[in-house]
């Protein structure tokens, strides 16, 4: 046998040996998807919401595991006990009973909206001072003025912050007042604030500032912690002195102040509340600080001081850490009371079952049921699949308007003569299901009438969608729409 002979011999030994190792890898790999997507599909079975959801997961997980094992962690993985237990060791449940000892509890609102009570987990609070803040001019005037006056804490959270003109103006302000010895927290959501470039956070740190995302301590490729990157913080706050506070639909960019030449006029709206709400609300942001960074900041004891007002405020703030889907059971009570009016504005328009047939028989039984949408769009999912529910809801007697005069972000509920709220809750899935949100519900005469007054001029800035709008459309467009309606879900 020839050299060459036995050297060839030799390398067809190595190459079979090679693919024997790979192959034991790939069978090990192989073995370890299946086990996980095993894991997987008895979570999902555990912890299902819908059954056409979990049907879904599993045929995935059963046929196609090597895609949908990663993609489960990402959208199906919904794991918030560690959020839970921070609601039950700082006290929400005690929330209820410890404003009735101060005196706090509006009763007969309380007992007129039971099912938004025990949602919310704390009754409407009495004594509230309340001012409608319409567009980002007088939003950001009066967060500016508020952070101005504070003596003694800063608590600001937003979904999105840019490091544009008013990002940067917004930085000024806290750090001026983080530098004046005053303590000021800044939480932003790592998903919303993606851009944010590490300079304008280390600009903040440096001065004092406190600062974090809200996924810190729960990072992407993290074993289980990444995954919540699907469950963003969609809150927008600022409270200062545990006294004031602010919440609405604006974040921190010029396009909400209208300085973006694509979408013009922004057009949102924020509320500012003085009393026992503005406390509800700082609890909300404690919890948030809490999970984003494990720090946990003291609440200061309630003191015997005169109530700035006389309006009752009901906050609510619902997320994934939620027993049950809080914010679509609010939504679809609010549907079941109308009896006049609903009028509602969202910028998107992707409703679950639920929630839409709750509408949809509000409408058929002769409420005024109204949606304002925006005209122009800023995702095109989104803004395509709002087309193909617009449709749906239309044939049912919803009135579905579209904005014009610039781009419409405002989330505003008015229900008859008796109930407004105004929140960061968009009229989708996301917002229902899987974002952390907050949501104010006002029942004062006088905050009816403001809201009142100011949809009524919203409206008379739209048109409304005629009832084959969708049908005329070119048939790409409404395959296009019907197929963004198919991932609803995540929307």
């Amino acid at each position: 046998m020839t050299d060459a002979v036995v050297q060839d011999a030799v390398t067809d030994f190595d190459i079979v040996e090679v693919m024997a190792n790979n192959l034991g890898l790939v069978a090990a790999f192989v073995a370890v998807m299946y086990v996980v997507g095993v894991i997987c599909a008895v979570r999902e079975i555990m912890n299902s919401r819908t059954s056409q959801g979990s049907v879904a997961w599993l045929l995935s997980l059963f046929f196609l595991p090597y895609l949908t094992v990663p993609l489960y962690f990402v959208f199906g993985w919904r794991s918030f006990t560690d959020y839970a237990k921070i609601q039950s060791t700082l006290g929400r449940a005690e929330r209820a009973r410890r404003a009735d000892e101060l005196g706090l509890t509006d009763h007969k609102e309380t007992r007129g909206w039971p099912v938004l009570t025990r949602v919310a987990g704390v009754p409407f609070l009495a004594g509230n001072k309340t001012e409608l803040l319409i567009d980002g001019d007088a939003t950001f005037s009066a967060i500016r003025k508020a952070i101005a006056e504070a003596r003694d804490v800063i608590l600001f959270q937003f979904f999105a912050v840019h490091d544009d003109e008013l990002g940067r103006e917004m930085a000024d302000a806290l750090i001026a007042r983080a530098r004046d010895g005053i303590r000021v927290y800044f939480l932003y959501d790592d998903v919303g604030s993606h851009s944010l470039p590490k300079a304008f956070l280390l600009r903040l740190k440096e001065a004092g500032v406190k600062v974090c995302g809200f996924n810190e301590k729960h990072r992407f490729l993290r074993l289980l912690g990444p995954m919540r990157l699907n469950y963003r913080n969609h809150r927008k706050l600022v409270v200062t002195d545990f006294g004031k506070a602010f919440v609405g639909g604006h974040n921190v960019a010029d396009q909400y102040v209208g300085r973006d030449n694509w979408f013009g006029h922004w057009r949102d709206t924020h509320v500012c509340v003085e009393g026992p709400a503005a406390v509800a609300c700082a609890l909300s942001f404690v919890e948030d600080w809490l999970w984003a960074s494990g720090e946990q900041i003291n609440m200061p004891q309630a003191a015997e001081a005169p109530l700035p007002g006389d309006e009752a405020v009901l906050v609510m703030p619902t997320g994934p850490a939620d027993k049950l889907e809080e914010c679509a059971l609010a939504f679809v009570e609010t549907a079941a009371r109308a009896k006049e009016r609903l009028w509602i504005t969202t910028p998107y328009l992707v409703p679950s079952l639920d929630v839409q047939t709750a509408l949809c028989a509000a409408a058929m039984r002769g409420v005024d049921v109204r949606i304002l949408l925006p005209e122009k769009r800023d995702h095109w999912t989104v803004w395509l699949a709002s087309h193909a529910y617009e449709d749906t809801m239309v044939q049912r007697g919803v009135k579905i308007y579209r904005y014009t005069d610039g781009f419409m972000h405002q989330k505003v509920t008015l229900l008859d003569d008796d109930l407004v709220s105004i929140g960061t809750v968009n009229l989708d899935n996301r917002s229902f299901q899987i974002n952390f949100e907050l949501t104010l519900w006002f029942t004062h005469e006088r905050m009816i009438k403001n809201v009142t007054e100011m949809l009524e001029e919203d409206f008379s800035r739209a048109r409304l969608t005629w009832p084959d709008a969708f049908q005329s459309r070119s048939y790409v467009f409404r395959v296009l729409a019907q197929g963004a309606r198919l991932l609803s879900p995540i929307l």
